[in-house]
């Protein structure tokens, strides 16, 4: 007789617990429509739960850092909404922000498992969490495997990986998977993982046996799924605005069909009370505060293109505004609700960078620049997925870079600009910049952390700017 699954996926919410606005792509131009929140994803859980009680539900991580009250009580005011939300399983990524002895604590008053196969203690190369659990549904065994985001301890700042190293996951891989199909008996394999939608697909590439891989990091939105070496592969935005959904028939352990729907998260789904109170509980004690109007943008600002983002040149021009450097970089980040044209308020900035590190300078070499741009070139567009590591393109301020995808590494750029004048490699320029991120320790002199932060930088530039402008200005351009 055959047996009917269902598998509900959650990934890179970044603490979005409210409904918030979303971009959504309409033709030509973008969209901003309200979207998301845990209380209509709490709805959209009971209704397919109460659908199909053989439903498994998956956190990829992503989840308990993003957003003001998050980042306020480093993770604990979404531990009982989490709870609430009732999944199985989770993996992680921004949870190592509060640094890893922090988030383990935060793990054990959740009430389902942390997962991951990738992440062991420095000193002993034991395991920092559990690699595997078993679910039972029906006649069915799932083994499910996590594997952890693997640029922890390679692109993010130092502390977050305190004690702690990351592998890829993808030579252990094969040895679990044949000891819950051999041992334990499993009849499917489910993965849930936050290396990236790239990394992920060579990941089924080159390891047999994994029925489902439930992605993320990269925020894609897969409307259908990616089918490669018998693994079905979804990955379902960001911000708790979608969830995917995976329905599986099995027969004799094995699947036979499957069906996939990407559930946009939409502002017409009626909030689960409960959901809604625990949300409540959270926000209420910052709404005034974070409600406060502190100014206008004439531009949409979102975080949604690869090689430059509105929102992105919002926060350098505060950066150069503050500091009068020539040049500014920021992270590469992906996460960020959007900003339609109109009010913005003090939880729009924090939603922009919610950690609000202090604003800093540097004296760069423009061989450093040269250097530190290829660099990050190769960490987005490398041939090999494995290499991808971070968000999008640096964010920059003051460059003009001219560069060729389809190069081998270190030799991408084609030219490059400060201020409209060719780069002298000899030279030293002024930058300004948040978290190493944006200018990595090893490069430049005369570091100088600012008694100022983002958010006050962010702030200032309003109270002196009747609106924002900040249109896409090709700083940097494929040719």
């Amino acid at each position: 007789m055959d047996e009917n699954l269902t598998i509900l996926q959650l990934n890179d919410s970044h603490a979005y617990l409210d409904i918030h606005q979303e971009l959504f792509w309409d033709g030509d131009h973008a969209k901003y429509k309200l979207a998301g929140g845990f209380a209509r994803i709490a709805t959209i859980f009971n209704q397919i739960r109460e659908e199909n009680p053989k439903t498994l539900v998956f956190d990829c991580g992503d989840t308990i850092h993003g957003t003001y009250a998050a980042v306020k009580t480093k993770g604990e005011a979404l531990i009982p909404i989490l709870n609430y939300l009732d999944f199985d399983a989770m993996t992680a990524h921004w949870e190592f922000a509060y640094g890893p002895e922090h988030f383990q604590k935060l793990t054990k008053k959740l009430n389902y498992p942390m997962i991951a196969i990738n992440c062991y203690h420095e000193t002993n190369d034991k395991l920092f969490f559990k690699p595997w659990i078993i679910k039972e549904l029906g006649r069915t065994r799932i083994g499910v495997i996590g594997i952890a985001a693997t640029i922890v301890d390679k692109v993010m700042p130092a502390h977050f990986s305190k004690g702690i190293y990351f592998t890829i996951g993808n030579q252990e891989l094969p040895y679990y998977i044949q000891k819950l199909r051999n041992e334990e008996k499993v009849d499917l394999i489910v993965v849930i993982s936050h290396l990236g939608f790239p990394q992920e697909m060579k990941l089924a590439q080159e390891v047999d046996g994994v029925d489902v891989l439930l992605s993320a990091h990269t925020h894609n939105r897969l409307y259908e799924p990616a089918l490669v070496n018998n693994t079905i592969l979804i990955q379902s935005g960001c911000h708790g605005s979608f969830i995917g959904r995976l329905d599986l028939t099995l027969s004799q352990g094995k699947v036979i069909k499957f069906q996939h729907n990407l559930i946009t998260v939409s502002e017409d789904i009626k909030p689960d009370p409960e959901a809604g109170d625990l949300v409540n509980q959270v926000l209420n004690p910052y709404r005034d505060e974070l409600s406060q109007l502190v100014g206008y943008t004439d531009t949409g600002l979102n975080r949604n293109t690869v090689l430059e983002s509105t929102m992105d040149n919002f926060l350098l021009k505060s950066l150069l505004n503050k500091t009068g450097a020539q040049i500014a970089f920021s992270n590469g980040w992906r996460y960020g609700a959007p900003v339609p044209p109109g009010e913005i308020t003090l939880n729009d900035l924090y939603n922009i960078i919610p950690v609000n590190p202090p604003v800093s300078t540097v004296e760069l070499t423009g061989k450093e620049i040269w250097i530190m741009m290829e660099e990050n070139l190769e960490h987005l567009f490398s041939r090999d997925p494995y290499n991808q590591m971070g968000g999008y393109l640096k964010r920059c301020m003051g460059l003009n870079l001219y560069f060729k995808v389809e190069n081998p590494p270190g030799q991408r750029i084609q030219e490059l600009f400060v201020k409209g004048r060719k780069i002298k490699m000899d030279e030293t320029y002024q930058a300004a910049f948040v978290t190493s991120q944006g200018v990595p320790d090893k490069y430049g002199v005369n570091r100088n952390q600012l008694d100022v932060h983002a958010v006050e930088a962010l702030q200032k530039y309003l109270s002196t700017n009747k609106s924002v402008q900040a249109e896409l200005q090709g700083a940097i351009i494929a040719i």
